[in-house]
């Protein structure tokens, strides 16, 4: 058998003449095959340093395992900037799977953020030639606002798992992909959203409430409150979608957004019959909890 070459080319091996002609002669050699044994691709976990992956400790129903694998289940939502798929992460052979919601910010040739200059004020880089490729929406800028978000998102989702608000699990991210936590069913039915639900929402009411005052006393707010980016799960309520978070004191208009979140999902709850919901009396709880005054 010849000697193998061990000529670097690109960051990848070459093969000499020498090495075609010994495989070319090993009909039986078997090829290795780099495609895991099912799924669609091997799990991403390794991928992530451990500052791109959730808290300690691991929950114990997290695949962590370096044989596992990930297998596509469909898209559970679209949007404009990113679209939201169901994976399940397993080890084959063994019971040991899980469901993820793989959260995938939209590539640079498709339309990003259109409602991201506001939040972005309080976002900007050292790198002056970043902030004028984000200003301009330059391929690279569209690009970079995309992974900003991502990075944003997670670090929220991270930052308020911590503080024991209700988020999805913040399991890691990989470039532009958050995988979390999936909240519904084990066979894949997502949690709907609250306004797809008319029972318990006085309870409902009161979670929001206690969520949105933590939000508050750490000086941040959701950006875009609404009834279709809260979920409900055996009667809890659920926040999602936060690359948007707003630091309410360092942004320039940082308090318009705890009155709008208040506003908003308090308008909603007074509609199905609330008594305690009250627009103007969150706003003001919410501003005082943030020490800020009107």
């Amino acid at each position: 058998m010849p000697k193998h070459s061990q000529h670097r080319r690109r960051g990848k091996y070459a093969l000499d003449t020498d090495d075609i002609e010994w495989l070319e002669s090993t009909p039986d050699i078997a090829v290795a095959d780099d495609g895991p044994p099912e799924g669609d691709r091997w799990s991403t976990w390794d991928q992530s340093t451990p500052t791109e992956k959730g808290p300690r400790p691991y929950p114990g129903w997290l695949v962590t395992e370096l044989a596992a694998v990930d297998t596509e289940h469909g898209v559970l939502k679209t949007g404009k900037e990113a679209d939201v798929h169901l994976i399940s992460r397993g080890v084959p052979g063994t019971d040991r799977v899980c469901l993820l919601a793989a959260k995938r910010y939209r590539s640079t040739e498709h339309r990003l953020f259109h409602r991201d200059s506001g939040y972005l004020e309080g976002r900007r880089t050292r790198d002056d030639r970043m902030n004028r490729a984000m200003a301009s929406r330059t391929a690279f800028g569209r690009q970079a606002i995309a992974a900003q978000w991502a990075v944003a998102e997670f670090g929220a989702l991270c930052r308020l798992w911590e503080l024991g608000v209700p988020v999805p699990y913040p399991v890691q991210i990989v470039g532009t992909e958050i995988l979390q936590e999936f909240i519904g069913t084990p066979d894949g039915y997502a949690a709907p959203r609250l306004a797809q639900v008319s029972d318990g929402l006085d309870d409902l009411w009161e979670q929001l409430v206690a969520a949105m005052v933590t939000l508050a006393r750490e000086g941040l707010a959701h950006g875009d409150l609404s009834p279709y980016n809260l979920l409900v799960h055996d009667g809890r309520l659920v926040i999602i979608d936060l690359p948007q978070i707003v630091d309410v004191i360092a942004h320039p208009t940082g308090p318009s957004f705890l009155d709008r979140d208040a506003r908003n999902v308090a308008t909603w709850f007074a509609a199905k019959g609330v008594a305690a919901a009250d627009p103007e009396a969150l706003a003001a709880l919410l501003r005082t909890e943030a020490g800020i005054s009107r």
